[in-house]
């Protein structure tokens, strides 16, 4: 008699328990920052008593560190995965830029979780940074550098440092999300909304084909390429009044 495919094994339930408590967990992060979120919260979403939670997290921090591993990991997947396409460095490292961008304004938690990090690091407090910088961050840094140079020795890309290229494409996008809402004040529109990130999205793209390409018509076919088989995600837009609250709620100041 064969085995139901639909019943997992007790190895299987606990991968699967494990995942729901972390998915739940980064949203709850996400909203609330570390000091604000409740486990009771977290284990409701997730389907569990707070004692299961414990059992597969020592505690509270714990927990919060394992969540952003988890949404860390999930970005160096889908990086590397980018990386090892059949395409072009530039094309490859155009497709890296614009689902870096893609990714913060579908997944608010991601973003949420980014920010308080990156402040709770220039504080000089303790931080989860500092040890996926160096388990994660920085070997994807490194193969990013590997598919630049590639690109510059190759004669598609321009001669640039290839940090400085890092940060044309991914640090234009940091600025972005981060300065929406004096971006908002500055110019009088609502940069997070679909409309305004549809336009930002298609004029990155197409302003890096046009910038680190040695041959610019090539460059913007590779950015019209990467666009067309790239669709936006569907998300909600939020705005920047509520960005802004959230960023002084979730990280308090110290005391």
């Amino acid at each position: 008699m064969k085995a139901d495919p639909t019943v997992h094994t007790q190895s299987e339930r606990a991968d699967l328990t494990r995942a729901r408590i972390l998915s739940a967990a980064i949203r709850e992060f996400g909203a609330n920052g570390l000091a604000g979120a409740r486990t009771e919260q977290i284990a409701e979403a997730a389907g569990v008593n707070k004692a299961l939670l414990y059992y597969y997290f020592r505690s509270k921090e714990d927990l919060y560190t394992s969540a952003i591993e988890a949404v860390v990991e999930g970005t160096r997947a889908a990086s590397l995965a980018m990386l090892q396409a059949d395409a072009s460095a530039g094309e490859r490292f155009l497709q890296i830029v614009l689902s870096n961008f893609d990714r913060t304004h579908s997944n608010p938690a991601f973003h949420s979780l980014m920010q308080q990090e990156m402040i709770r690091l220039h504080r000089g407090e303790a931080n989860a940074l500092t040890l996926l910088a160096e388990k994660l961050i920085r070997p994807m840094w490194l193969k990013v550098r590997e598919l630049i140079e590639a690109g510059v020795a190759s004669g598609e890309l321009i001669s640039a440092e290839w940090s400085q290229m890092l940060c044309a494409g991914i640090g234009a996008n940091v600025f972005y999300y981060l300065s929406a809402p004096l971006i908002g004040l500055a110019l009088e529109f609502e940069p997070l909304k679909r409309s305004a990130l549809k336009f930002r999205r298609k004029a990155a793209i197409e302003y890096l084909g046009q910038t680190i390409f040695i041959d610019r018509e090539h460059g913007a076919q590779v950015a019209a390429r990467v666009l067309a088989v790239t669709p936006m995600p569907g998300s909600k837009a939020v705005s920047t009044s509520k960005l802004a609250k959230h960023a002084i709620e979730t990280v308090p100041n110290r005391p």
